[in-house]
């Protein structure tokens, strides 16, 4: 089964419009992330949608924050990719009229529920900003500030 990482590549996106004085273009995040604008554009827009983000059209647009990073949590982002599946697991014949099988079923729908359940709490309880953090941390830990930082970015984009 294929990996959904978009809740990764647009944190990493916002994270980079946190940063960035003027709107960006679907065509500079589409380099930033290794995809095509056309992907970005679809990807925005919901997020968009979801107040997360706003877009300026014409010269000199491009996306922005809505928000301060402390306003938005992960879980708003993940609900506006569309909550992607977590897990390839799911259940049986629904419509079996096997007991056993139901019991399965019943099992393993209580269990990706709670997995689901624990995954949106986690997400919950991290904002943006925290985020911005620990990209700050980083950054210190390797002497760098957020002045030499665009050369550095452009080393390892």
């Amino acid at each position: 089964m294929r990996q959904d990482n978009r809740l990764p590549r647009v944190l990493h996106a916002l994270l980079h419009l946190s940063d960035m004085k003027d709107p960006a273009t679907s065509e500079q995040l589409a380099g930033m992330l290794n995809t095509n604008a056309a992907v970005v554009r679809r990807t925005m827009a919901g997020l968009r949608d979801q107040g997360i983000l706003t877009s300026i059209k014409g010269h000199g647009g491009g996306w922005q924050l809505a928000r301060p990073l402390e306003k938005i949590t992960l879980a708003e982002i993940y609900q506006a990719l569309g909550a992607p599946t977590l897990f390839a697991l799911g259940c049986g014949d629904e419509e079996s009229q096997c007991l056993m099988e139901k019991a399965a079923n019943t099992a393993t729908a209580r269990a990706l529920q709670l997995a689901s359940e624990t995954f949106i709490t986690a997400l919950s309880s991290v904002t943006m900003a925290d985020l911005a953090v620990d990209f700050e941390k980083r950054l210190a830990e390797l002497g760098l500030s957020p002045d030499n930082l665009h050369h550095f970015a452009d080393q390892h984009h």
